[in-house]
């Protein structure tokens, strides 16, 4: 997502701040803390691109609140007020979880996956069953465990989700076939409910696996869902 000219040119200012202050991770941390200006500028815009009801962008289960810097502070002082390095997360994710984790490869590469500009089912798939990811590359394997995201409550949530979605698929694929405009109204509360992640996976499936994953009552209704939905 473009920055605004002027959240741009607050955040270009405040790195000047703390290139002055010695570039270092102290001096990071200080001028984040005082930044009031660009940390309202920042989460406005964050805001804007979150899922559903402004879910964090890590677990897409809790609310985000606070402005987590994907590369972080202790590794890359200077990168404090860069939008790109700017991502929201709920508390738990941001000061339990991650916090200052940054695995990189030999060659200095990253190893998490930025949801921002990266897709994860490229590294990740989610198995629906058991409400756990697995991975396919060893950037998946690292995002997994920084990120924690086979907790237990997520993966109990993303089971609860499974269930959830395959009954309101199909409440919409009969909703869709009598020509009810409460169909659209359905989709859209589906596409921003917690762990949409789930829905996704259902649309990647194999269409010749998706009845033994999903039921054959719902698999009318994850075709046509392909239909209108995946691009």
């Amino acid at each position: 997502m473009p920055v605004p000219a002027n959240t741009q040119s607050l955040l270009t200012s405040w790195t000047g701040k703390v290139q002055d202050a010695g570039a270092t991770t102290e001096a990071a941390r200080a001028q984040w803390t005082a930044a009031r200006a660009p940390k309202r500028h920042v989460k406005a815009l964050l805001e804007s691109m979150a899922h559903g009801a402004v879910r964090c962008m890590y677990c897409d289960d809790s609310r985000g609140t606070d402005i987590d810097h994907f590369q972080p502070l202790a590794v890359a002082p200077l990168r404090a007020f860069v939008w790109d390095n700017h991502l929201l997360a709920c508390s738990f994710c941001n000061s339990n979880v991650k916090r200052d984790a940054y695995p990189v490869d030999t060659d200095g590469a990253c190893l998490l996956v930025d949801p921002t500009v990266e897709d994860p089912a490229e590294h990740l798939f989610l198995m629906l069953h058991s409400g756990e990811y697995g991975h396919h590359t060893a950037k998946g394997e690292h995002t997994i465990r920084v990120f924690g995201l086979n907790r237990a409550d997520l993966v109990a949530g993303r089971k609860d989700a499974f269930c959830l979605a395959c009954s309101n698929l199909r409440d919409w694929y009969g909703l869709q076939q009598d020509d009810d405009m409460e169909a659209d109204r359905v989709a859209q509360a589906l596409l921003d409910s917690p762990f949409v992640d789930v829905v996704h996976a259902m649309v990647r499936l194999d269409p010749g696996l998706a009845a033994t994953v999903v039921g054959k009552q719902t698999v009318a209704a994850l075709e046509h869902w392909r239909s209108v939905y995946r691009s």
